[in-house]
């Protein structure tokens, strides 16, 4: 386990001690050890560590108590909706089942907001559509994963923004680093994915400015469910090449 750095020794405890766990060097269930040890292993104050117990509890990867010390929660007591959770199973990497149960997760609330993004979305909304289209379509001609994966990003977000509903712009911040490792699955497939999904990107924005909301509804339900076999057969090819 990693000590933190000088500068920022609450930060740092959080990031060394959240990735310890999440990371499995500390197994679910088990306890933690002793307060003393965890200080000298992390090379903090007792004061720190408490602290950074508090934001874990937070977090939902630990519990305490006064008799059962503080217990390891099982993964799906973990909240995934914050940002730093997933920014540590980000460097460690993401479990199949876990980017499934995103996809199923966009399945329930991108098509509703982009349903409601083709009747309240503004020009400067759609506006920032079409550019994140068009970095993708200049990504696909230039052969870019990165920036295109980076594009189609802030194309899933600004459809989410453009729905003018401030809890589906959250979830949508929380779970970017999930939703950037879908993304780089499924570009990956061997039937030259990203070019073939350009043209359902481009209909769901026709169908917003023309402020088509089932017509939207439709073409995004489509292109989420088409994300979520190309994710299948993207893990699956991952396992078949696993040493």
């Amino acid at each position: 386990m990693l000590k933190p750095k000088i500068k920022n020794i609450h930060g740092g405890t959080l990031d060394a001690l959240g990735m310890a766990i999440i990371g499995g060097e500390y197994v679910q269930g088990d306890k933690l050890p002793p307060e003393q040890k965890l200080c000298d292993a992390l090379g903090v104050s007792r004061t720190i560590l408490r602290e950074v117990v508090k934001s874990l509890v937070a977090k939902g990867l630990i519990s305490t108590g006064p008799k059962i010390g503080t217990i390891v929660l099982p993964s799906e007591r973990w909240n995934w909706f914050d940002e730093q959770v997933v920014g540590w199973q980000s460097r460690i990497g993401f479990e199949p089942k876990l980017l499934e149960d995103l996809q199923e997760l966009r399945s329930a609330i991108e098509p509703e907001a982009v349903r409601l993004a083709a009747l309240r979305a503004t020009e400067d909304d759609i506006l920032a559509l079409e550019n994140a289209y068009h970095a993708m379509a200049a990504a696909v001609a230039a052969g870019n994963e990165e920036d295109y994966i980076q594009a189609d990003y802030a194309f899933h977000i600004g459809l989410l923004r453009a729905s003018q509903n401030a809890m589906f712009t959250q979830v949508g911040r929380a779970i970017g680093s999930m939703l950037r490792e879908v993304f780089l699955i499924t570009t990956r497939t061997p039937d030259d994915g990203i070019a073939r999904s350009l043209p359902f990107h481009w209909e769901i924005v026709e169908k917003i400015r023309a402020r088509d909301s089932e017509g939207a509804y439709a073409c995004s339900k489509f292109q989420i469910d088409r994300s979520r076999k190309d994710l299948a057969a993207g893990v699956s090819r991952s396992d078949s090449t696993a040493p």
